[in-house]
């Protein structure tokens, strides 16, 4: 008996981590289609290159630094570990039955392998750094940034995620509740690209001197819709797999709960977001919509299981109105956040850990401590992190070089136009250039 339960917890472990790493072409999609077309290359090269860094970090470190199973100064830093050897090699009954230990040591505690556990973490670290590459689209050259995923993904997210789930915060006394990681992943995450961000400035052309704010529609809305509805179907990888087992009728119980709640939640932000927006602009923006949905799932993520489906709509609805104004706050102040990334995962994620304390009773000290660790040490690193890179190499698209981004997908446009575009053009040049060199080697064969 005690077998099939390890093989189906084992299996839906794998699953969800799957449902959760389909995430990933849904971040790359909604980026694509929110931001100019000049930069949907540059976006989709960004989040293919970033999840294959954040795979390869964590087994070389960032597993085994999160669960390290030891700790110094009473929890505030993880011991350091690799995972790089990770097979199946390692002992099963030590899964299976519960010995004592660390990933490190290959001894782990838990109702599914250590292959499985390694896979459902990794994805959850790729969405962290996704979070990042929407925020800082437009301006970011690609090196510095998988620079900085290099750091993100191996040591920083690792560092914190200890906190929570590697028993960090149990060992500094501090109680902080955190189910699917509203603040673990998700503000991680917004505070480093409000770090970023903070380094590169605005995109060229986004503000006139008078502090004004040109807009910048996105390339494509529906891919960006599908974006959206391929990270809502996601979720529930996210949030359900969570609960980290689905062998026993309380497990599967609370997982169909958890279903229902991030469901709820996120059609609770996208109506809220649809009726202010059509309050406040006297039209419904289908972009705040997106958002909205984005933000009522990182609203319910701290705390999935234990609202009601009616309380998990509100929870929702609430996310998706912070979302709207939180999009225009910081857009007003300067910060440029093409996805509204920093919003709908920073200042919402912030509101999803707090509003446990109402739903989840847990405490406010506790939550609003876990918030500033979080939030403080990630944003500090990573602009530390940063400076550093951009000391070394700008990390910044000159004017030029955004410039040429533009008029090359301009080009683009104008070569799918007609025959006689841009492409038409410049076959006939090339024809010529080549004509003219056979001339030559005539000429001089004679």
């Amino acid at each position: 008996m005690e077998e099939i339960k390890f093989a189906l917890d084992t299996f839906y472990a794998v699953m969800a981590g799957a449902l959760v790493m389909w995430m990933a072409a849904g971040f790359t999609m909604l980026e694509a289609g929110l931001v100019q077309k000049k930069d949907v290359s540059e976006i989709v090269t960004k989040n293919l290159g970033l999840y294959s860094i954040a795979c390869i970090m964590y087994l070389v470190c960032g597993f085994a630094l999160m669960y390290s199973g030891d700790s110094y100064l009473g929890g505030l830093f993880p011991k350091i570990g690799t995972s790089w050897s990770l097979s199946t090699g390692t002992e099963v009954d030590a899964m299976m039955y519960g010995a004592e230990g660390s990933i490190a040591d290959g001894n782990f505690v838990g109702y599914y392998s250590h292959q499985a556990d390694f896979f459902f973490q990794v994805v959850f670290v790729a969405t962290a750094m996704s979070i990042v590459s929407g925020a800082v689209a437009g301006r970011m050259k690609l090196l510095p940034f998988f620079l900085f995923a290099i750091v993100l993904t191996g040591f920083i997210y690792p560092a914190q995620g200890f906190w929570n789930w590697g028993g960090g915060f149990e060992s500094m006394g501090t109680s902080y509740s955190d189910y699917a990681g509203s603040g673990t992943v998700h503000l991680c995450g917004a505070a480093a690209a409000l770090a970023v961000v903070t380094v590169l400035g605005p995109r060229k052309g986004k503000y006139n001197s008078n502090g004004s704010v040109n807009p910048m529609p996105g390339s494509n809305i529906p891919m960006a819709a599908l974006g959206a509805w391929i990270l809502w179907l996601g979720w529930f990888g996210f949030n359900g797999g969570s609960e980290l087992k689905v062998s026993e009728v309380s497990s599967a119980t609370a997982v169909s709960q958890v279903f229902l709640n991030t469901n709820m939640a996120a059609a609770g932000g996208v109506v809220a977001a649809l009726l202010i927006s059509l309050i406040m602009t006297g039209k419904m923006d289908v972009t705040m919509a997106i958002n909205g949905a984005i933000a009522g799932l990182v609203s319910i993520t701290a705390d999935p299981l234990s609202s009601s489906g009616g309380t998990a709509v509100i929870v929702g609805a609430i996310g998706g109105a912070i979302v709207y104004f939180s999009i225009l706050f910081l857009e007003k102040r300067g910060i440029d956040d093409p996805v509204g990334a920093i919003s709908a995962h920073g200042v919402v994620g912030i509101y999803g850990v707090l509003v446990v304390t109402i739903t989840g009773g847990a405490d406010f000290g506790g939550q609003l401590t876990g918030i500033a660790f979080i939030a403080i040490f990630t944003y500090l690193a990573s602009l530390g992190t940063v400076y550093l890179i951009n000391m070394v190499m700008p990390i910044r698209a000159t004017d030029e070089e955004q410039d040429l981004a533009e008029w090359l997908a301009t080009q683009a446009d104008s070569s799918n136009a007609s025959d006689d575009s841009f492409a038409g053009a410049y076959e006939a040049d090339v024809i010529d250039l080549a004509n003219g060199a056979i001339e030559e080697a005539i000429e001089e064969i004679d």
